[in-house]
């Protein structure tokens, strides 16, 4: 628990209901949407505005008292457990449509904002923004921007990063800083904005962001083709973006991931496929048609055994509810499922699952792979038990070994989750020992105490490499 003095200044400034330190707030806030990771912290604070974030933060440097920012804490890389105790400050209560400027096309929103409300709002308004988590029901704005989130619509759109124009933030020591702006161009001094998109909270405490919107597609058009040839659905992706097709979406689903799905949502997929592809194209209505007309010649040419056009747009939405679906449906076969991501080349894709499924074999584990395959992040899915530590033990070596194979064929430990505490003793196998050394000087410039979400993205001990042996 944090001495009295403290908490009198921290209740001075939100309040006694806005500050806690009961046991249910603090058990409530140890952990996030990570398996088998929890800290108890010493405190949770709400704050309501940024001058509150600041006056915090002030009170928190003077002590030298360690400050995870948290919004729903759905992410999965441990990136909201407070592993060195300290106060939690629950972003929730700034939560608020800031701003919707029609002429410049840009939305001001606090980071409390749940995604799928916003994205609601701004569609009510003859407006898009493309970013699309499978978490948006629950995940908020700050989060996404702390962990830089992608979607399925990430291939054609791009991700969080793209359309985080300017931001708020409050540092370590309770100064508050303004990056960027309603600007499509700006090149006056470092990119600041950019930097703390994606930092998960290491570096600054978000507290507004300026976001870019588009226009909405007039058109939209979903498809599935199935495959009994797991290379002929790798080899589908690579065609289609060679054909100068990108589309809205571009998903993948092996096997073991169809049979959950299907089992959940009631698709009545083939169960006897070795994957799925899941397509979307969206623009104007004559290059929607061309395009899904060519993408089907494709998968015939690549030896689909099937292809469907979704008649309507709830059919359509039916399919990509599924898809969206596959981490709730794997969850429900085990007590505890661990959902990953490793991203390669996407013409490696194939590669990628089969090395995923011969580690799952050695290691005697469950993994079933679904995700972004236009994009090549990929997300390998164990089902175990916490409760079995030896099973636990066999899934880290796989993952470990799933981390490694993907930097191999040229690609990277995480796409989308973050680093967070998971990923951290991986991280030099990706940036090497100078890229860390200049993140390492990048934190100590932003918070010299290393007050701000301590023990995340910088581990104590980097994992030994595996020398793999494959076919």
């Amino acid at each position: 628990m944090l001495n009295t003095e403290v908490t009198a200044k921290l209740r001075a400034i939100v309040g006694n209901k806005r500050y806690r330190d009961d046991k249910e707030a603090l058990v409530a806030h140890s952990y996030d949407g990570t398996p088998m990771l929890q800290s108890l912290p010493d405190g949770v604070i709400y704050p309501s505005s940024t001058q509150e974030v600041s006056d915090i933060m002030k009170v928190l440097h003077d002590y030298k008292i360690p400050l995870v920012s948290r919004g729903s804490g759905s992410n999965l890389c441990g990136g909201t457990v407070p592993a060195y105790g300290g106060v939690v400050m629950v972003m929730h209560r700034m939560n608020n449509i800031l701003e919707v400027d029609m002429e410049n096309l840009t939305a001001t929103v606090q980071p409390g904002l749940i995604t799928a409300e916003m994205i609601a709002h701004i569609e009510e308004l003859g407006l898009f923004y493309p970013p699309d988590p499978s978490s948006m029901k629950i995940s908020t704005i700050g989060g996404n921007i702390a962990e830089c989130s992608g979607g399925l619509r990430g291939l054609k759109y791009g991700t969080t990063k793209d359309y985080v124009i300017g931001l708020e933030a409050v540092l370590a020591n309770g100064s508050i800083i303004r990056t960027g702006g309603k600007l499509m161009k700006d090149v006056a001094g470092y990119d600041l904005t950019k930097l703390l998109v994606g930092s998960e909270g290491t570096l600054a405490i978000i507290t507004e962001a300026t976001l870019k919107l588009i226009p909405p597609p007039r058109a939209k058009k979903t498809m599935v083709a199935m495959y009994r040839d797991l290379y002929g659905a790798a080899r589908t992706v690579s065609r289609i973006i060679e054909a100068r097709i990108i589309p809205a979406t571009l998903e993948f689903m092996d096997n073991p991931t169809i049979r959950v799905v299907d089992d959940f949502a009631k698709l009545g997929l083939p169960l006897d496929m070795e994957a799925i592809l899941l397509i979307e194209q969206d623009g104007e209505p004559e290059t929607v048609e061309r395009d899904i007309e060519r993408i089907r010649e494709i998968c015939a040419l690549e030896s689909a055994d099937r292809i469907d056009v979704a008649e309507s747009r709830e059919e359509a939405e039916k399919l990509l509810t599924a898809r969206r679906s596959a981490f709730t449906a794997l969850a429900r076969l085990r007590p505890t499922t661990i959902l990953e991501d490793a991203t390669v080349p996407r013409s490696r894709i194939a590669d990628m699952v089969l090395r995923i499924n011969e580690i799952a074999k050695k290691y005697n584990v469950t993994i079933a792979t679904f995700g972004h395959a236009g994009d090549g992040n990929l997300h390998p899915t164990a089902t175990t038990d916490a409760r079995d530590a030896e099973e636990i033990h066999r899934v880290e070596l796989a993952f470990a070994e799933i981390f490694e194979a993907s930097i191999e064929l040229g690609g990277t430990i995480t796409g989308e989750h973050g680093v967070g505490i998971v990923k951290a003793p991986y991280l030099e196998w990706k940036v090497g020992e100078p890229g860390m050394e200049v993140m390492r000087g990048i934190k100590a410039a932003f918070d010299p105490y290393n007050l701000l979400n301590p023990g995340k993205i910088f581990a104590k001990e980097t994992k030994k490499r595996v020398v793999l042996q494959h076919g």
